[in-house]
């Protein structure tokens, strides 16, 4: 039952960063049927896909045609991972509402994921952030990596700050922290707050989790105690990241929101709807890896 503790604010991120790891390719209309049921749930905001290389990403190639295709609901905002100019190019012909930028807090998994050190892709994110503003799109800045890394080990919070700190600089409107490979606990994440809460309110940013290791609940738990109001996660836990060996899917939405509702907050979302459209995508993949075989 909720107590009124307040709203919280549930980004899903099952188009782009659950799907993306999947071997087997996706039709471009399931996509699309995906983010529509995504949308009648109600979510306040949908990360729909990525604008990268299909060379990188192949499961991803379709990115302006599944962003062509859906059918968009008053007041969910549509958004799109950005990794450098020319897919910024393309996004904004396909109309994105709003533009996500990624970088690690860790050498090792930028160069396994974005092919550059931190400070390189911190250069190469840098004019995609400046057009987009000047296009009029809020921007959300992702730091992945924010406890460990799973190339170079544990992460010190004062290289996320130090990334956070890059990113503000440059003119980002939201600071995503992303548990890339969920190695945090509650106590980790308290570390981490610690540290960032001097350079950015806790309340204004959004925590990634993944749920590798079954802390993601414990972790979102304790954020909250400490003011953050803001989540991403994906329907039925699907997800995980190509360049993160270990990784689990992200913790899931309808689980994520169920404990809010228990901790006395409102995630705002139709809970039910959101659980199925997580089976619903769950059939499909396994119907389209089925008949790969």
């Amino acid at each position: 039952m909720i107590n009124n503790r307040g709203n919280v604010r549930i980004t899903e991120v099952g188009p782009r960063d659950g799907l993306q790891n999947e071997s087997v390719r996706i039709p471009t209309a399931i996509k699309i049927q995906f983010v529509d049921q995504l949308s009648a749930a109600g979510f306040p905001e949908i990360e729909v896909t990525s604008f990268v290389s299909a060379k990188w990403i192949a499961q991803l190639g379709d990115a302006a045609e599944v962003m062509r295709g859906i059918t968009r609901r008053t007041g969910t905002i549509y958004s799109a991972l950005v990794p450098n100019e020319r897919g910024l190019d393309a996004a904004l012909e396909a109309r994105v509402d709003k533009v996500s930028v990624f970088v690690s807090a860790a050498d090792g998994f930028s160069k396994h994921n974005t092919n550059g050190t931190v400070d390189e892709v911190l250069a190469r994110i840098a004019p995609v952030v400046s057009r987009a503003r000047a296009s009029r799109k809020p921007v959300r800045g992702y730091v992945s990596c924010i406890v460990r890394c799973p190339y170079d080990g544990p992460v010190d919070p004062a290289q996320v700050v130090a990334v956070c700190m890059r990113l503000l600089e440059m003119g980002v409107d939201e600071i995503d922290l992303g548990d890339t490979i969920g190695a945090a606990d509650a106590d980790s994440i308290s570390r981490l707050y610690q540290a960032v809460a001097k350079i950015i309110e806790p309340s204004k940013t959004t925590l990634h989790l993944h749920d590798t290791h079954g802390q993601a609940i414990a972790c979102a738990l304790r954020a909250l105690e400490i003011g953050v109001r803001s989540f991403d996660s994906s329907v039925a836990g699907l997800g995980g990241c190509p360049y993160a060996p270990g990784a689990a899917g992200n913790v899931a939405t309808e689980t994520l929101a169920r404990a809010m509702v228990s901790a006395g907050f409102d995630p705002q979302i139709d809970i039910q709807r959101a659980s199925d459209a997580g089976l619903w995508m769950r059939q499909q993949l396994a119907s389209t890896r089925e008949s790969s075989t």
